[in-house]
């Protein structure tokens, strides 16, 4: 490990790392960091939580010049849950750097806001390739004094058809920059695009920061008369996690897991690629505040999801490929926890066994699934509700005004709420199951910020 004080950061850069709690850099960090800096194309190989985000954001802030009040820098990510992470990084990084704008353009949201904010400036722009393309080609979005150009989860953005968008952003941009590409895979397909878009880059491989040793894995083989839906039903019976993710290989499926899962009781949801917006913002909001228990989502939709503390993951069909297998069940046993990692196969799926078990040095022993006499078994509900209120950031509603509004006057106990999430109209806000009425009650009857705001159960 290296202190970041070695480096030749600006030093309003080094204090704010420093007020951070950022001493000594990741491993991906002090590869890359000198290079970055140094103005070298880099090719950086690491999986989510390797500490890249840090890495190519000071990169890009360093070099910036704020009285230049242009694009200077543009970084695309797979999903727009990525790019609002990574924007929310680069803006804590800069916390010190006084007028700087970031800005974020994903599909999904009106283009007209997204285009009054560009004729306003910006000096960074964190963006999902279609949306970025679009822009472009509208003549919305001016590239011309790009100086870096960073590409994060290359390999998903690539998985998800974002090739032509890619290679129509590249023409648009200068060929005199600095091309910074983070990818969790190095595939010849990734090998394709650094060489057609990188000068001489440098490659920065790290190894997995994640530890599988508290992963505990159950593989069950599908008999002939038992199936997949039944199966996970019988484990999530038997298992009975707080939290977990189902992971499907397809949108359709996920989405017809999530609905039969919830006619029987469960509380689950899905998440995935055709979702509207505000509808994968409130899964992830319920997922997160423990008033949802189950999250039935594809890959593309889980990459880049910022999702701590799940008891277990949930193969409802094997993984693609053993990387996939190992990005999926990574999820489960973070920060020393211990986790579960079921994964469901059929005799048509044996090779993949067979695959993993070579890929990953495991003897697979399938085990026989619970009893079905657990179908009679009671479905526990989420501890918490998620109340939504239709007033958020634009009409500067914040989470002490909800607290004081849930806890002021005979109101519920503090312990009672949950996590509070502000988005630009509307904010969320968990409240114990038992409170949740009189929660509702207090929020609809009383005020916020001297004003009513519609509030209603949406859990």
């Amino acid at each position: 490990m290296t202190a970041f004080s070695t480096l030749e950061l600006h030093n309003d850069l080094l204090k704010n790392l420093e007020s951070l709690g950022f001493t000594e850099m990741t491993p991906i960090q002090a590869q890359s960091l000198p290079q970055i800096l140094a103005g070298k194309d880099v090719i950086g190989q690491g999986k989510t939580g390797s500490g890249k985000t840090a890495a190519f954001g000071l990169g890009l802030l360093d070099k910036l010049d704020v009285s230049r009040f242009r694009i200077q820098a543009l970084v695309l990510c797979p999903t727009r849950e990525l790019a609002d992470q990574v924007a929310k990084e680069i803006r804590r990084l800069a916390r010190t750097i006084h007028n700087i704008k970031v800005l974020t353009l994903c599909g999904g949201m009106p283009l007209g806001p997204q285009i009054g904010s560009l004729e306003h400036g910006a000096h960074i722009i964190v963006g999902t390739p279609g949306r970025v393309e679009e822009h472009v080609r509208k003549g919305t979005l001016d590239l011309s004094h790009l100086e870096t150009l960073v590409l994060d989860e290359a390999d998903r953005m690539l998985d998800m058809g974002f090739q032509p968008a890619l290679d129509a952003i590249v023409d648009a941009i200068p060929a005199q920059r600095q091309t910074l590409l983070f990818s969790a895979t190095y595939p010849a397909q990734i090998q394709a695009v650094a060489q057609r878009i990188m000068r001489q880059p440098v490659m920065v491989q790290v190894a997995s920061q994640h530890d599988d040793s508290s992963i505990e894995q159950h593989f069950y083989r599908l008999t002939a008369d038992t199936d997949r839906l039944t199966a996970l039903q019988l484990l999530l019976l038997q298992f009975q996690p707080a939290s977990a993710v189902v992971f499907c290989n397809t949108k359709r499926e996920a989405q017809e897991v999530a609905d039969a899962l919830s006619q029987q009781g469960f509380a689950a949801r899905a998440l995935h690629g055709d979702l509207e917006q505000k509808e994968r913002d409130q899964t992830l909001v319920q997922f997160s505040n423990r008033s949802l228990t189950l999250l039935v989502a594809t890959d593309v939709a889980a990459r880049g999801l910022d999702i701590d503390a799940v008891d277990a993951v949930f193969n409802y069909q094997i993984a693609r490929d053993s990387e996939v297998h190992v990005h999926r069940i990574g999820r489960t046993g973070r920060a020393g926890s211990a986790g579960i990692a079921c994964t469901l196969f059929a005799d048509n799926e044996e090779h993949k066994i067979v695959r993993l078990e070579a890929d990953l040095g495991l003897d697979i022993s399938p085990e026989p699934l619970p009893p079905r006499s657990l179908l009679s078994r009671h479905i526990e509900p989420p501890a918490m509700t998620t109340l939504q209120i239709d007033g958020g950031k634009k009409q500067k509603v914040r989470p002490g005004d909800i607290l004081g509004a849930l806890t002021g006057d005979k109101g519920i106990a503090g312990n009672q709420v949950g996590k509070i999430q502000i988005f630009d109209n509307w904010a969320y806000v968990a409240v114990a199951h038992a409170a949740s009425r009189q929660a509702l009650k207090k929020l609809g009857e009383g005020k916020l910020k001297g004003r009513n705001f519609r509030v209603r159960r949406i859990t």
